[in-house]
């Protein structure tokens, strides 16, 4: 039997501000380049006074949030459970799901008072992304949340690594987890940035538990959470805890297991102007393939050009229009 949607996902709703800065921009605020970091309220309007806001764009975003539109682009169905506040953010945050034909269980005039998640994206001429995120409400994103028949009635159910960081955020994604295996809907998970794995590893292993269908992660991250310094290291160890899954290698390609088999996917070379939201493109056009009948190797090819094609542009989103031309080029 069919399922409703390919794919569940649960993660942070975030609006992002996408800005550019210069290199010493950095050093000279304080901030770890590279990385994303959580910052509260005060923090995150003090860096908005020193960038020009007037050159800075607004999206809607979030790790999960983006890899489940980019599902919906290229002609998939997807489910998103998160948490705004009935603000002008939260409104525009919801707005831009529905705009993209993604479903929510979470309706505006329900919404609870405060401030919704915001991250601040700053790109250096390197086109290195470097996040200070506002949590807002996001950070109650409870089991309350979910929503157990959507689960159910989806093929996946993709977690975002992101949620480690908050008490109730671990307690929803374990509790997907565990309604997902009970149902036999296949779980994903994505580490989602390296400071998750490195200042969450004890959270981030009770999620991996057992292990998980899908695992999406960076070269780094791969590292750190196996505690080893090669790929070839990281992938056997990864093997042990994951049924299948997808090491994403930047200006490389990638590196898939599918659970027999270790697939070397070749890059697209582009000049590179913003990574932001590369590994977000990469899961959602990998598991619109996995869930359309393409084999690993195909949605590796498939993922591997979305992603190409989204760090050549401001921000971490295509447009539908580009979706399609990216598989249309893919069967040319």
């Amino acid at each position: 039997m069919s399922k409703k949607y390919n794919v569940y996902g649960i993660g942070n709703a975030i609006v992002d501000i996408v800005t550019e800065v210069d290199h010493d921009f950095f050093e000279k605020n304080g901030i770890e380049k590279g990385v994303m970091t959580l910052v509260d309220e005060k923090r995150q309007l003090e860096l908005m006074k020193v960038i020009d806001m007037q050159k800075s764009k607004m999206t809607g975003g979030g790790s999960a949030g983006n890899t489940v539109v980019a599902i919906n682009q290229f002609g998939g169905k997807s489910f998103y459970s998160c948490l705004v506040a009935h603000d002008t953010l939260g409104k525009f945050f919801l707005d831009d799901l529905k705009r993209n034909g993604v479903d929510t269980n979470l309706k505006y005039e329900n919404c609870p008072e405060g401030h919704s998640g915001r991250c601040l994206v700053m790109t250096s001429p390197d086109a290195h992304r470097t996040m200070n995120t506002f949590l807002g409400v996001s950070s109650f994103l409870s089991p309350e949340q979910l929503d157990e028949s959507a689960i159910k009635d989806s093929s996946y159910v993709y977690l975002e690594g992101y949620l480690v960081a908050s008490p109730k955020g671990l307690e929803a994604i374990k509790e997907a987890k565990r309604i997902a295996e009970k149902n036999n809907v296949q779980v994903a998970l994505t580490f989602s940035d390296p400071s998750m794995v490195k200042y969450f590893p004890k959270q981030m292993e009770e999620i991996v538990g057992a292990s998980v269908d899908l695992l999406f992660c960076n070269d780094e991250e791969a590292m750190i959470f196996t505690g080893t310094s090669t790929i070839l290291e990281a992938r056997e160890k990864l093997r042990q805890v994951a049924k299948r899954f997808v090491i994403t290698l930047g200006a490389n390609g990638a590196l898939i297991f599918d659970g027999d088999t270790f697939i070397q996917i070749e890059p697209y070379k582009v000049q590179a102007i913003d990574t932001n939201g590369a590994g977000d493109m990469f899961a959602g056009a990998f598991l619109f393939g996995i869930t359309h009948n393409h084999s690993y190797a195909e949605a590796g090819k498939l993922a591997s050009l979305a992603s190409s094609r989204v760090v050549t542009q401001w921000g971490p989103r295509l447009d539908p229009e580009q979706a399609k031309k990216i598989l249309a080029d893919l069967v040319a």
